[in-house]
């Protein structure tokens, strides 16, 4: 029911059907095994297709939940949790994504009907994007402009109702299709990305979600006593489940890639004897133990983030908003590099696997193209890392007279961070967590500070802000790293069971580190905190660690516990079975239905007979 193998040689119809079949299976085990709400998220997971589902559990009922009244919460969520209608979250405009309050959708309320009239002013602000819009959602999250009076009061979530219950034809008003085939063979091509219209659509003024902003009969706007910092909430949530799906996406292409680096065999034969295993050659390795490494990282910095998302709604349920800022900035942050990072590493791991990594059938084109888009959902992650870069540059700016928190508590050592340079002198120096540590502490505070410094001599400090953009956002990165790795030093204070584990997973916590210092080695020398020598040492300690990550390579894939159905790669096979089944695969595609395709007879044979001028063309 749930097979994947044909999905890239569908047409795009066909596989939206095959698409709506899975997802109406899935639900039913959903329903007839009473599945939890935790277990239908892997059911779905494990499908392993971008489907409608996925907006309607991921956003549309997690918002209603989080901006929604009790009252609203009691009469939409039965609705949508037994699916009796379907949601999605219309947000992107055709003409808007990063900059929400530029949307230009409005919702004009008219105090004679004590509706909301939702319009569509300019072509510029049809939805365009939200995923399960374009031919499935019976509902949608609105963003609009909300106007009051003649008066703009800001971008709030109205739920408009836009296809018919009884023959889902769009109701009068809306203009809603799909938006077109988008990068990959299958791929999201599963997902009917829309695009949405209104032309004076009217909706009952309770239909405005009002848990924090709300609008009386009379027209006043009124705020609630919930504070407004509670959207961040949900907001820490969806990017804590972004860096958690960037580990999976990056742990799968780096299983697939890994076992068939063990698989394949390449030069290197001696008297006759097998060549070598690809995974045994240094420039394999270089390439592909720190995208192993980091696979582990994300997953541990994911987990840390699920405990942060706890702390913060505790918080929130105290009124205690102090932590707020450094967590929005924190997860918009990792989200930009863990995504970034885990797009770049599965086309890394792509090449890794040499020609037969382009096939289809290797798992990692599809791979691909269903991750990359996270790079931008959510927040692109150049604008993300600007977001935290203001944030870095308040933190230094206030250093006199307010202590950092959180993930920016070293900032409070500034002043030894940027005198004390690195004492390692060895290459082992460099195994100890602390040096390490510090040796991320310190670029990132110095290039911080030297941004805050820079930036003061602006006399507008917006115009300095974007005059020393990308400089700002290597700053952010820095800083971003030195979350990562100190959150993967942090779970190896924890007890690890288990043989060995935890010695490996050192191992791992090392070359993540020690790959980033080599990688950025640059920020490390010009900061002045590292010399050529130490950087060298480094390089040299990480070469020696690849060759203790070379006997464990498969069984740490292993441990991902991915079945051959998830991964969908002949190359990442678990049985490392994989030239025979590549042959099989071959003679399953369509063209080779027969031995004389389709065509050869009316445009190739003219050719050979040189009778091309006769020819039907």
């Amino acid at each position: 029911a749930f097979e994947k193998f044909t999905r890239p040689m569908m047409g795009r119809k066909e596989l939206l059907k095959n698409t709506l079949r899975k997802a109406a299976h899935g639900w039913k085990l959903i329903v007839d095994h009473r599945l939890t709400e935790e277990e239908a998220k892997w059911l779905r997971l494990y499908i392993d297709e971008p489907a409608y589902t996925d907006l309607h559990w991921g956003m549309f009922i997690p918002a209603i939940e989080g901006q929604g009244t009790e009252e609203q919460k009691k009469k939409w969520l039965p609705l949508a949790q037994k699916m009796q209608i379907i949601g999605c979250y219309a947000q992107t405009e055709l003409g808007h994504g990063s900059n929400v309050q530029g949307l230009e959708t409005t919702a004009t309320f008219d105090p004679k009907t004590d509706e909301f009239v939702v319009h569509s002013p300019t072509l510029t602000s049809s939805k365009w994007w939200p995923g399960g819009l374009g031919k499935v959602s019976t509902h949608a999250l609105v963003y609009a402009r909300l106007i009051v009076g003649g008066e703009f009061h800001g971008v709030h979530g109205f739920i408009v109702q836009l296809r018919s219950l009884d023959d889902h034809s769009p109701l009068p008003g809306i203009t809603v299709g799909d938006i077109g085939m988008k990068f990959g063979n299958g791929a999201y091509n599963t997902m009917d990305n829309g695009v949405l219209r209104f032309d004076h659509v009217r909706i009952p003024r309770n239909q405005m979600l009002m848990r924090v902003t709300q609008v009386t009969k009379e027209g006043k706007i009124m705020q609630s006593n919930v504070p407004r910092q509670l959207i961040y909430g949900t907001m820490v949530y969806v990017r804590q489940t972004i860096v958690a799906d960037a580990s999976k996406a990056l742990s799968r292409a780096v299983c697939i890639a890994t076992r068939y680096s063990a698989v394949r065999r390449q030069f290197g034969s001696r008297d006759g004897g097998p060549e070598t295993q690809v995974i045994d050659y240094k420039t394999q390795q270089s390439r592909l133990f720190p995208l192993l490494a980091s696979a582990y990282a994300f997953r541990f910095v994911g987990e840390w983030l699920k405990w942060l998302y706890m702390d913060v709604k505790e918080r929130l349920a105290a009124n205690d908003f102090s932590t707020l800022p450094e967590a929005h900035a924190c997860t918009a942050g990792l989200k930009s590099i863990t995504t970034t990072a885990t797009a770049d590493g599965i086309e890394e791991c792509r090449k890794l696997c040499g020609g037969h990594g382009y096939l289809v059938s290797s798992g990692l084109p599809e791979l691909f193209a269903v991750y990359i888009p996270a790079c931008t959902y959510e927040g692109d992650n150049v604008v993300l890392l600007l977001q935290v870069a203001r944030f870095l540059v308040k933190t230094v700016s206030e250093l006199g007279y307010k202590k950092p928190v959180g993930t920016t508590a070293y900032m409070g050592r500034v002043a030894s961070l940027m005198q004390n340079n690195c004492a390692v002198q060895t290459a082992e120096g460099w195994l100890n967590p602390g040096a390490i540590v510090e040796a991320f502490e310190s670029r990132a505070a110095r290039m911080a500070v030297q941004c805050g410094k820079k930036l003061a001599k602006f006399e507008n400090p917006e115009e300095g802000f974007a005059e020393l953009s990308a400089d700002l956002v290597e700053a952010s990165i820095a800083h971003c790293q030195l979350i990562v790795v100190s959150k993967f030093i942090e779970k190896l204070k924890q007890d690890i069971p288990g043989k060995g584990v935890k010695q490996m997973l050192e191992v791992l916590c090392y070359v993540y580190a020690l790959f980033l210092l080599h990688k950025h080695q640059g920020d490390f020398l010009a900061t002045g905190y590292l010399t050529p020598e130490q950087a060298s040492l480094a390089n040299d300690q990480l070469r020696t660690l690849y060759s203790k990550v070379r006997p464990n390579a498969i069984t740490l894939v292993d441990s991902f516990n991915y079945t051959d159905h998830y991964l969908g790669s002949i190359l990442g096979r678990y049985d490392g079975n994989v030239y025979p089944k590549l042959y099989e695969a071959a003679w399953k595609d369509p063209l080779n239905d027969s031995d004389v395709v389709d065509g050869f007879h009316e445009f190739v044979q003219p050719i050979l007979k040189q009778k091309l001028r006769t020819s039907k063309l």
